[in-house]
């Protein structure tokens, strides 16, 4: 079996699928993550054909590191099973990830899972494509630790607010920034998506925020998923792209302290001591299996 790729997602960038403008621009700006989208933001007349603009995209341009991945249309519509096909079969090994939206089971993955086991053999690729879902309904959400554990193929989990809140019944003036509620209305959701996350060992990544005008909830909103275990958010404007590549690294200063704490308890336990004072508190492996975790990111970053 293989292992799930280390991917960064501290931002991923959603593009429409249809315009090569935005493709090419996308290509050149640095993101951890882009996703060439066929849903959403692709208009139906235009869906097929925009298939043949994301594989010259994908083959055609320079992404550098940036991890390449298309969201296809959900399994209830015509377009599903052909966006994979298509994409699949022009890109081949110059696409790293498919995401699903509107992903309702675990049923649903291993669909798209299978599908795609028989076109690398098909096709004879050299890496495993990834798979990253969408939650969007509150089905999904109820089902959450189902779809965690679907197949090994599977490397994210996405809160998709918008579509969530229409299944919910949230209304619109309610979404992004200050509501009448007195608490943050994503903090179960979010809370639960990541637990299924990280219990299976996959990424959590927060959704889309609609006012890219507003910077200060943007940062606010990262700051909120961040807290919890996520590991990124969408931007759906490039002005989003560093803020959230920004809110998702750790502070330089932290990776120095978490590296000297990682060394002081190796010393330790060379000793046989269990636990060691550093800058004043007790640390054991407790603690120590907390800044393993930011170390861990700090590398993947390549700070």
């Amino acid at each position: 079996m293989q292992e799930r790729p280390q991917r960064l997602r501290r931002c991923q960038l959603s593009v429409p699928g249809s315009s090569e403008k935005m493709m090419q621009k996308a290509a050149g700006m640095g993101v951890d993550f882009v996703f060439l989208d066929l849903e959403d933001a692709v208009a139906p007349s235009e869906k097929r054909p925009a298939r043949a603009k994301i594989v010259h995209a994908l083959n055609g341009l320079d992404w550098g590191r940036t991890t390449r991945c298309v969201r296809i249309n959900d399994l209830t519509t015509e377009y599903a099973y052909e966006d994979i096909i298509e994409v699949v079969e022009g890109a081949r090994d110059n696409l790293d990830v498919i995401m699903l939206p509107k992903a309702m089971s675990a049923a649903d993955v291993q669909f798209v899972d299978k599908l795609l086991s028989m076109m690398e053999k098909k096709l004879g690729l050299k890496k495993r494509i990834g798979i990253d879902v969408l939650i969007e309904e509150v089905e999904a959400m109820m089902r959450v630790e189902e779809i965690a554990a679907s197949t090994p193929r599977l490397e994210c989990l996405i809160f998709g607010m918008g579509d969530y809140s229409a299944s919910q019944g949230i209304s619109l003036r309610d979404i992004g920034g200050a509501s009448g509620y007195p608490g943050d209305i994503w903090h179960y959701q979010r809370h639960k998506l990541t637990i299924a996350a990280r219990a299976h060992r996959i990424d959590a990544v927060d959704g889309p925020f609609a006012d890219f005008r507003d910077p200060d909830a943007f940062r606010e909103e990262c700051r909120r998923s961040m807290i919890l275990g996520m590991v990124g958010k969408w931007a759906i404007h490039p002005s989003q792209v560093a803020l959230a590549q920004e809110a998702f690294s750790p502070p330089a200063a932290d990776v120095a302290r978490a590296r000297d704490m990682i060394q002081a308890y190796d010393q330790a336990l060379a000793q046989g001591l269990g636990a060691v004072q550093y800058d004043g508190k007790m640390i054991d492996i407790a603690s120590v299996r907390i800044v393993r975790n930011l170390v861990e990111r700090a590398d993947r970053i390549g700070m």
